[in-house]
This record gives C-alpha cells, sequence and structure tokens, in this order.
C-alpha cells in the first residue's frame, strides 16, 4: 500500500463514550428520556443529524435543534473520555517513519476533528492539510466522496491506498471508490456486521496493519 485512509471515530479515537454521553445530556435538555444506547451506537459513523433521526427517533426539526446543542456541549462532555486505542500511536508513527502518506475521512465536522487530532497528538502523524470532516465533500458516508477527495489530494490511485473503518459505511465507502479496504473489530461494530461489507482485511488490533 502506498497510502492509507483512516476513519477517526471507532477507529483512532476511542470515542463512544463520549458521543453516547453528549447524546444523552442532549435528549435530556430537550426533555425527551434517554434512548437507547445500542441504537444510537449503531449510528456512530454516519453524520450527527442522523445519529439522532435514527438512532434516537427525532424528527428533521428537532434533530436540528439537537446537533446545535450537541456541538455547544460536546468539548465539556465528551473531550475528557476520548482516549486512542491501543497500537494506533505505535502504527501511525511507524507508517510515518516509512513515509508512507496518511489521511482521515470522518463523518465528524471540521472543527471538532481537527481538535481532536490535535488533542490526542494525532496531528504529529497526520497532517491537518489531510484530515477531512464531513464538510468537505458533497455526500457522506457511505458514498466515495471524501475518499476521491484525499486520493487527488494524495495523487495516490485508488487499488494502491487502503481505507481502514470500524463500521460497514467505511468499507463501502472505499470499496466505491475502488480502494482496498481493512475493517477493525475493536469499535463500534462487530466483526460478523463488518464481514457482511467484504472488507479486503479484518483486524482486531490496528498494529497488525504493519
Amino acid at each position: 500500500m502506498k497510502a492509507f485512509i483512516f476513519d477517526f471515530d471507532g477507529t483512532l479515537g476511542d470515542t463512544q463514550q463520549g458521543i453516547l454521553a453528549t447524546a444523552q445530556e442532549v435528549l435530556h435538555r430537550m426533555g425527551r428520556g434517554p434512548a437507547d444506547e445500542t441504537a444510537l451506537a449503531a449510528t456512530i459513523g454516519l453524520p450527527l443529524r442522523e445519529n439522532f433521526t435514527r438512532g434516537a427517533g427525532l424528527s428533521d426539526e428537532e434533530a436540528d435543534r439537537a446537533v446545535a446543542i450537541y456541538r455547544d456541549i460536546f468539548e465539556k462532555v465528551a473531550v475528557p473520555v476520548i482516549t486512542l486505542f491501543p497500537g494506533v500511536e505505535e502504527t501511525l508513527s511507524e507508517l510515518a517513519k516509512r513515509g508512507i502518506p496518511m489521511a482521515v475521512a470522518s463523518s465528524r465536522g471540521q472543527h471538532s476533528l481537527e481538535g481532536l487530532m490535535k488533542h490526542l497528538g494525532l496531528d504529529r502523524f497526520i497532517p491537518l492539510r489531510n484530515v477531512f470532516g464531513v464538510e468537505a465533500a458533497a455526500r457522506p458516508k457511505p458514498a466515495p466522496d471524501l475518499v476521491h477527495l484525499i486520493l487527488e489530494k494524495l495523487g495516490t490511485g485508488a487499488r494502491e491506498t487502503m481505507v481502514v473503518g470500524d463500521t460497514t459505511f467505511d468499507i463501502e465507502m472505499g470499496r466505491a471508490a475502488g480502494c482496498l479496504t481493512c475493517g477493525v473489530t475493536y469499535g463500534n461494530q462487530s466483526a460478523g456486521l463488518l464481514a457482511g461489507a467484504y472488507p479486503d482485511l479484518l483486524l482486531d488490533d490496528l498494529r497488525k496493519l504493519l
């Protein structure tokens, strides 16, 4: 592989606890009861608005309000409990030493994504110019738009680039762009669910990518 494109949430950053806590706090502030956490977790990796429409059953109008509240409180509620998954720093450090270009393709907003990359120290390995949030492309995951944009930025071909993620949305995005794909099973979706999207690799530890 001449380049790697990583998802962020559930692949590099262990954000599930923070995301769920923030979403439940949003619903509480809106006077709603708590949502089923399994349903909420299943939408991680999609644009934030869909977390609330699909994961919590909110209307479009309610979801717009929920997104605004979420963004207002995320840094206070979620960021303190967000960590890296085991092996992430080691893997990215080694890839950077080998001179292999890396990028991030995320459904997270650009401002939040860049903030977390810096907070976790990942900007030492992946420059922020190669970090792309949901606003960067016309269509979100699982559409291939983000990957097409990154391939153009990196100057690498699809078949020499691997997309790495923890959800079927990541695998579908990579496959649609013609890239090789790798599913990681330690994130937000099970190995069985990921296998149904037909990734080229399934790994339980990112260090095995090396």
